[in-house]
């Protein structure tokens, strides 16, 4: 299947210039592959590398809307978009529309192109305080918060959410006609409710439903592994783009193979290993720079262990690499790791 003409298409309420503006942004993406908003895992080193392996976007780590925290080492860092690929597209997260709105003028002042609102995001310290996927108890403050940073944005706006609350409460078409009356510009749907967490298999029926009752773009999320899955929800939902999380992490290459298995109907072949050792020493040198040495060896040992842990002694690399706390000597480690890897292949 080619979908290399795929386009996204004028919402149905398209009326201003910031929404035509968003269209054409789009107008040139052949396979529209993005890299899911992930805390703690898609800082500035991670986006720009999956792009370079073929995301056509890249959302950042959600960023808080409380005006006191703006100033805080976290919310700094992720606001560093120096030498970022546009369009740039920051995720903010928070639960008073006021402060959303302000957030979202402080992040586009900040090299925002595009503002995503969360209300997708499961984990309890999150919904505790009613923020994330809590939010969708509440379809009247959705309605107030999405008005409230459209109306205060000068660059579009997207939504990203889940299938609803739990499996009784499966509002996301509902949450959808309020997105696209409000004037948001796309909407992300994760194919799990919040109670669901990252437990069983992601639905796409729900997202289907709200893909035929809207007219804004939508973006699937949600187990998508391989390039044959990809290529079966697109199928079946008829969705206009395809959002990958946690599959990223493992196989940063997955976008390289899913836009060319869409486009040419087969799949490229799995990276060398000296492919690997490029692009995982690329990336610890990205997060040194990015972070400074020592908390950069921290941030990357999450990244090790997601690439080594399937190769062989992979575990037991990853429990040795844990334990280490220089820089320099992390990136050795993993340099002859990926070499005697290497070795034990000829």
């Amino acid at each position: 299947m080619n979908i290399g003409s795929w386009k996204f298409q004028a919402p149905c309420s398209a009326q201003n210039s910031t929404q035509h503006a968003f269209v054409k942004e789009f107008s040139s993406i052949s396979v529209p592959l993005f890299l899911a908003p992930m805390a703690g895992i898609t800082d500035r080193p991670f986006r720009q590398l999956c792009r370079k392996l073929g995301a056509a976007m890249s959302f950042s780590e959600m960023v808080t809307s409380k005006p006191e925290l703006f100033n805080s080492q976290k919310t700094q860092s992720r606001l560093n978009h120096e030498g970022e690929n546009k369009p740039i597209a920051v995720q903010i997260l928070g639960t008073q529309a006021d402060q959303m709105a302000q957030a979202a003028q402080y992040n586009i002042r900040h090299g925002a192109d595009i503002i995503d609102i969360n209300m997708g995001c499961p984990a309890k310290k999150v919904c505790n305080v009613l923020a994330g996927s809590a939010l969708l108890k509440d379809e009247l403050l959705v309605s107030k918060i999405l008005s409230t940073v459209v109306q205060a944005s000068s660059v579009p706006v997207t939504l990203k959410i889940r299938t609803g609350w739990d499996k009784s409460n499966k509002n996301a078409p509902k949450i959808a006609q309020i997105a696209q009356e409000c004037g948001v510009q796309a909407l992300t749907i994760h194919g799990r409710t919040r109670a669901c967490g990252y437990q069983g298999d992601a639905e796409y029926e729900t997202i289907r439903r709200v893909k035929e009752q809207v007219g804004i773009p939508i973006i699937a999320n949600g187990d998508i592994n391989s390039a044959e899955k990809a290529l079966e929800v697109i199928q079946y939902t008829g969705v206009d783009a395809i959002m990958i999380g946690r599959s990223a992490l493992k196989s940063p290459w997955i976008f390289a193979d899913i836009n060319h298995f869409l486009m040419a109907g087969e799949h490229l072949a799995e990276p060398s290993i000296e492919e690997k050792c490029a692009i995982m020493l690329g990336l610890l040198n990205e997060l040194y720079i990015f972070y400074g040495a020592a908390h950069g060896v921290r941030i990357a040992r999450k990244h090790i262990a997601s690439i080594v842990k399937p190769l062989s002694n992979g575990t037991a690399f990853w429990q040795q690499i844990n334990q280490v706390k220089s820089a320099r000597q992390q990136y050795t480690l993993v340099s002859d790791f990926f070499n005697k890897q290497l070795q034990s292949c000829q």
